[in-house]
């Protein structure tokens, strides 16, 4: 193991496997539609929604909620602190490898 990791530095709100995903995912685009990080991720919508609202509880992914053509569409989006979060998630990540 590289000198400078520290296992205890990796942000738990993100190490879970679904939410390791959503942030990868999310990173990656402007925002995705609740729909979309179903299909990507092949998670149940109860699944989904509770790793969502974790994610929003630690500031790390924002969601707005709207009307499209009379249907409810719940978006979601990376914030300023989650993808700083992500970053340093990343550079943790990166020091463990060496």
């Amino acid at each position: 193991m590289s000198a400078g990791f520290d296992a205890s530095k990796l942000d738990d709100v993100i190490h879970g496997k679904l939410r390791l995903a959503l942030m990868a995912y999310l990173s990656s685009v402007e925002s995705a539609t609740f729909a979309e990080l179903r299909s990507k991720t092949e998670a149940t919508d109860g699944n989904l929604s509770v790793h969502l609202r974790k994610l929003e509880e630690a500031g790390y992914v924002g969601i707005d909620k709207s009307f499209v053509d009379r249907k409810p569409q719940t978006r979601a989006r990376l914030t300023d602190s989650g993808r700083d979060a992500w970053l340093a998630y990343l550079d943790q990540l990166k020091t463990l490898l060496g």
